[in-house]
């Protein structure tokens, strides 16, 4: 993997002119150790830390060393590092087109201004097909929901709006949107691909700024099965204000579509009066990546032998199109932050002589961004004996941007997990809430879902606000303005006390976690608590 040695890591770190900051007198972090981790990971010469290329490579090795340094042990393949196989796929604007085809005459749409081919499918060089607006597209038996009910979508495209019906609860909904059970469904129901349309109301980023990740190569594990959209053609992402031109002729429109979703009213499906024409130039490559793996051993001489992991992604998007003239994607605090955490908690155990009884895993993985494929990869292969892993506390882009009053615990009615971060929580003085926006699909839009998946209980975090608070204001600019953009870096206020007591908060979940006798379960009620079942009857 040619990756730096200690002398070239140590070299770099002094030519940043960084150092390693111990925590407060009263034994709390102050957020200054934490900041000098993003410093390092989130600095230009990392240059934004890209699945595979240097600089995440150098993320890793100074990731591996600060591990060493609070005393935990390697827990990967080759050390510290996993290594993991990708496929990296670039649609190229250049001999690629989409056109709307009706009556005969051909509609040309623009690439990147009316929609785009997401690379997340790897799709057909050329494809024509007739379309199908089919709702949310989502079939769902437990809520007796289904889009595809009386409807024929064999070998066509299912054009789709994003979210779920409101009565639906949030993480079912979110599931059911994931693009694994997604692309499930449109197989089974034979078509070709998706042409996702965005609601306005619940998107994260403007268009302007989905558009340019086009340009930024999507990815897939080589391994066998592990590529849920194998099987599949097509997949376009469509701006909303050029939607309308999908339903010309059809006695309907994207407004009223949109006015239906926002009133929760239930959505119309019919087949659209236009095929969609288009063909795909297509940039492959061969990458490897690495998860950096490391474990604090627990001290009980039976339930050393069981895990906690504490998971936090280490990639972010690279370099990409300038915007204000800046083409470095630092990803400051998505998700630089979460594992600075990872680093902050590991040496704030160690220098509290924290004891343990579970052993705790730390896992620093790659490809979040590229469809949490590092954590699926980790979670289908664990470098633990398979069912040895309790549950999954997840940090990623928790955001300290003001103090920490109240914290928003992702899963928090699914299983027990839920309530011990919550009871950790107020015995800081930090109000628990569950997810606020369960329409952003939160729940499934990060590593704890890879574990979820295999039946592991899980939470995710982000220090939280309430609703109309100018604390949500700032959550919201914050987002429109630097989410996923060259302005998520090291110039912007951040708020490193909230960062330290966040740490000090997941440092306690983990003790109590650990230490308790029982391993973390789901709730009956839970939909999840199937995953745990399949699981149990899969492992030898």
């Amino acid at each position: 993997m040619n990756r730096l040695g200690v002398a070239g890591i140590a070299a770099l770190i002094a030519s940043l002119g960084f150092a390693n900051p111990t925590t407060a007198a009263d034994d709390t972090p102050d957020g200054k150790r934490w900041w000098s981790h993003v410093m390092f990971l989130a600095d230009d010469r990392l240059k934004g830390r890209d699945t595979g290329s240097e600089g995440h490579r150098i993320a890793a090795d100074y990731v591996a060393r600060q591990f060493a340094a609070a005393g935990l042990k390697p827990a990967g393949i080759e050390g510290f590092f996993q290594p993991v196989k990708f496929v990296s796929r670039k649609v190229l604007d250049e001999g690629t087109s989409l056109a709307l085809v009706r009556g005969g005459k051909r509609e040309p749409l623009a690439i990147g201004d009316d929609a785009f081919i997401s690379a997340r499918v790897d799709p057909a060089p050329e494809l024509e097909a007739d379309m199908v607006f089919v709702g949310y597209g989502l079939e769902i038996p437990e809520a007796q929901h289904d889009d595809y009910a009386g409807l024929d979508v064999r070998g066509k495209l299912v054009v789709c709006l994003s979210g779920a019906p409101a009565r639906i609860p949030g993480p079912l909904a979110a599931h059911m949107q994931s693009a694994g059970e997604r692309a499930a469904v449109l197989k089974k129901k034979g078509a070709v691909g998706l042409v996702m349309l965005f609601n306005p109301k619940h998107m994260d980023l403007p268009w302007e700024r989905v558009k340019l990740s086009r340009f930024q190569p999507a990815m897939a594990l080589t391994e066998p099965g592990l590529d849920d959209s194998q099987g599949l053609k097509l997949g376009v992402a469509v701006n909303p204000a050029r939607a309308e031109a999908f339903f010309t002729g059809s006695n309907h429109t994207f407004e009223e579509i949109l006015a239906a979703a926002n009133s929760e009213k239930p959505l119309p499906r019919f087949t659209l009066p236009a095929r969609l024409e288009a063909k795909a130039q297509v940039e492959r490559a061969a990458v490897e990546s690495q998860n950096v793996v490391a474990v604090l051993p627990g001290e009980d001489p039976t339930l050393k032998n069981e895990y906690v992991v504490f998971s936090a992604h280490l990639d972010h998007v690279g370099v990409g199109k300038p915007i204000n003239g800046d083409s470095i994607y630092n990803g400051a605090m998505d998700n630089a932050s979460g594992v600075a955490a990872e680093l902050d908690v590991a040496a704030w155990l160690k220098e509290n002589h924290i004891k343990l009884r579970r052993s705790v895993l730390f896992v620093a993985v790659t490809g979040e961004e590229k469809g949490l494929l590092g954590s699926r990869y980790f979670a289908t292969h664990p470098t633990v004996p398979p069912g040895s892993i309790v549950a999954d506390l997840n940090t990623d882009m928790f955001l300290p941007l003001f103090p920490l009053r109240s914290l928003t615990i992702y899963g928090l009615a699914e299983s027990d997990l839920g309530d011990m971060a919550a009871d950790v929580a107020r015995t800081l003085g930090i109000a628990p809430q569950a997810d606020p926006e369960p329409r952003r699909n939160i729940f499934i839009r990060s590593d704890q879902y890879s574990f979820i998946r295999r039946g592991i209980p899980a939470l995710a975090f982000k220090i939280g606000y309430q609703p109309g608070s100018p604390e949500e204001k700032l959550t919201r600019k914050w987002l429109t303005e630097r989410y996923h953009a060259p302005s998520d870096d090291l110039a912007q206020p951040i708020d490193k006390t909230a960062a330290g007591a966040f740490d000090l908060l997941v440092a306690r979940l983990l003790e109590h976690v650990a230490n308790r006798n029982d391993r973390p379960r789901w709730k009956d009620a839970s939909f999840f608590k199937r995953f745990a079942a399949d699981a149990a009857q899969s492992t030898p």
